[in-house]
């Protein structure tokens, strides 16, 4: 089933790769935002399942407190993605987990598969690969 996603990210070759990625799938990629302010506009002008979440963003280091306001203020889920998991090696309430970059397409598309079953409800039994999973 196809996603609609926004990719929170401030590296521009990065966002491209992952848009790419993302939309070969077969998702809908309804933006990509730099800053945790640009996010925020983004979310409340557009339906969004899932957020692709770095830590350091143009603004600073803002996508921790982005991601846990997008799951628990927005009811979006978040997968952060992020060169510096140990940052989030506590976990961050209500997000899913973490996928270090640089991640292959086969590490994304699992991970955005398994985070949308988990958003339906579905029943999952593994984490995929590269995906470390928060309490």
């Amino acid at each position: 089933m196809p996603a609609r996603i926004l990719i929170i990210e401030d590296e521009a070759l990065v966002a491209m790769e992952l848009r790419f990625v993302l939309e070969d799938l077969g998702h809908d990629v309804v933006g990509v935002a730099a800053t945790a302010k640009s996010a925020r506009d983004i979310v409340h002008e557009s339906e969004i399942d899932l957020a692709l979440v770095d830590i350091h963003l143009s603004d600073g280091p803002t996508g921790i407190d982005l991601g846990r306001e997008l799951e628990q203020d927005l009811g979006v889920s978040v997968l952060f993605m992020t060169g510096n998991p140990g940052m989030v090696r506590d976990g961050v309430a209500g997000a899913i987990g973490v996928l270090s970059k640089p991640a292959d397409e086969q590490a994304v598309q699992t991970a955005v598969d398994y985070a949308m079953r988990r958003r339906q409800g579905q029943p999952v039994q593994y984490a995929p690969p590269g995906l470390q999973l928060f309490g």
